[in-house]
């Protein structure tokens, strides 16, 4: 395997013998002929891809889509049905609580368990000890059997051993989901640092702010396939239409002219036929002031009689962060009995108080204030739009408050 390359997959499936009953087991293991009275479950199917060294590759996708399950066979926890994986460094990994630990052990004793496993000395764990209970920062729980651990406590102590064994390679399967917002923000910022340091980060995570945050791509799997690989933002745009479209039978992907691919799912029966931005002055434009009062115009035309239509819309930066998002469910605008070929404008204004950047919209049309219910349309990067400073205020970060100072120096 190339040098550059930390992890290659190659054509990896896992399958599992499905039973109706526990008796078909016996049946199929006694008869005489072979019979099969098993059918199988692809948990992975087919699935290749090369993760680079020092890249951040996140997976993603519904419960049951086989991420776990490739994971598992990526750190060697199981053994394929077919197809190789091969790895380029030392692995350390985070698939769920009680991977890696023995729960008659106390905390310390574990450590230097997690240390051994991975191919650390006793030295080199005792090196790195302090450190590690430090960042765990469970108090005298560590001279405790983890078994008595909560399970807060207890991802603290595994992240924690996990990041401190200098790996090449970190696994992490949504365990950060179990702590606290503080520790997640010390673990992020930890894995941030082995990242800078050239390590590779596969990261499972139902958080697209974490994905889009520290990932360089995505991975979308689905009844253990890949459905698309690419960056983090257009992969959780699918991932979003197949919520509420589970086959994408209705949802068309295209390139638009910035190089971006627009996602557009639902039934059809409402569409976003024009959208833009009033400036200040009430003329259309995509170049727009910090700070500015500006009016978002969405023109929508109704293609089958409706009987509730809710319009929401996100505003996301560069990188897909959702900066700003509501909908006409929550200002109580709801439309009732929306009638075939008729035309809805609406009408929203804002004060801009977004920093200097490049941004873009997305919209919703469905029966409620959630897509997953009936989604009449959801369009991603429906409108991209750029926000400027010609007026020079003076001010860092991704948002502008109007500020107003008062001083008291006692005099």
């Amino acid at each position: 395997m190339n040098n550059d390359i930390a992890i290659k997959v190659d054509q990896l499936t896992k399958v599992y013998y499905l039973y109706d009953s526990p008796s078909d087991r016996f049946k199929e293991a006694l008869h005489p002929f072979r019979k099969k009275f098993h059918h199988d479950f692809y948990a992975v199917n087919d699935v290749s891809f090369e993760i680079k060294r020092g890249e951040t590759i996140g997976i993603i996708g519904q419960n049951g889509s086989g991420k776990s399950t490739l994971l598992k066979m990526i750190t060697g926890v199981l053994t394929p049905t077919s197809g190789t994986v091969q790895v380029n460094g030392r692995i350390s990994s985070l698939l769920e609580l009680g991977t890696g630990f023995n729960p008659d052990m106390t905390g310390l004793e574990n450590i230097y368990f997690y240390g051994t496993i991975n191919g650390m000395t006793h030295e080199q764990m005792s090196a790195k000890v302090d450190e590690i209970i430090s960042f765990a920062d469970i108090g005298e729980f560590i001279d405790q059997p983890v078994k008595t651990y909560s399970s807060g406590m207890f991802v603290r102590l595994a992240f924690a051993a996990a990041v401190h064994i200098e790996p090449d390679i970190l696994i992490v399967d949504e365990a950060l989901s179990v702590g606290d917002a503080k520790f997640q923000a010390k673990s992020f910022q930890k894995i941030q640092s082995l990242m800078e340091n050239g390590a590779t980060l596969l990261f499972v995570s139902h958080d697209p702010g974490a994905v889009k945050r520290l990932c360089h791509r995505a991975i979308l799997l689905a009844t253990g396939k890949i459905v698309k690989e690419g960056e983090p933002e257009e992969v959780f745009d699918l991932y979003n239409a197949m919520l509420a479209d589970p086959n994408l039978s209705n949802t068309i992907l295209r390139e638009l002219e910035s190089g971006k691919v627009q996602t557009v799912s639902g039934t059809g029966e409402a569409r976003v036929q024009e959208i833009y931005f009033l400036n200040e002055q009430g003329e259309p434009s995509d170049v727009l002031e910090v700070g500015t009062g500006v009016t978002l115009v969405v023109r929508v035309s109704i293609f089958a009689e409706i009987p509730r239509l809710v319009l929401g819309f996100m505003i996301k930066d560069r990188m897909g962060q959702v900066m700003f998002g509501t909908n006409t469910f929550h200002t109580n605008q709801v439309l009732d009995n929306v009638s075939q070929g008729s035309t809805v404008e609406y009408k929203i204004s804002m004060p801009l108080n977004l920093g200097v950047g490049d941004y873009s919209v997305s919209t919703a049309l469905t029966i409620s204030d959630i897509h997953l219910d009936k989604n009449y349309e959801w369009r991603d990067f429906a409108l991209m739009f750029k926000v400027v400073n010609v007026k020079r205020k003076f001010f860092i970060g991704l948002s502008w408050l109007e500020v107003k100072v008062s001083i008291n120096d006692g005099k």
